[in-house]
């Protein structure tokens, strides 16, 4: 499923417009954006956990030249499906 498929859900599950089921869906994803870039951990009880983590800096190789390069230290997202979803999923 992509974006407009969960719109297309939404819509029909929530009976909206798809107007208004796009709106939801992007207000919900810029919300969790802007918490996980402030820094804050994203807790949805019985779905899953968005937080940050930090991954350390390593060194890489170009795969051209075999040259030996810094890959810097970064913040990336992650999450973690909670007890409800893993078990729907199973």
């Amino acid at each position: 499923m992509n974006k407009q498929g969960l719109i297309d859900a939404v819509a029909s599950v929530a009976s909206l417009k798809k107007s208004r089921a796009e709106g939801a869906v992007d207000a919900v994803l810029d919300c969790i954006s802007r918490e996980l870039k402030k820094g804050s951990d994203v807790r949805l009880v019985g779905f899953g956990t968005f937080r940050v983590a930090q991954r350390a800096a390593t060194e890489g190789r170009n795969p051209r030249t075999g040259e030996t390069i810094k890959i810097a230290a970064r913040r990336v997202p992650r999450f973690r499906a909670g007890k409800d979803l893993k078990e729907a999923v199973a």
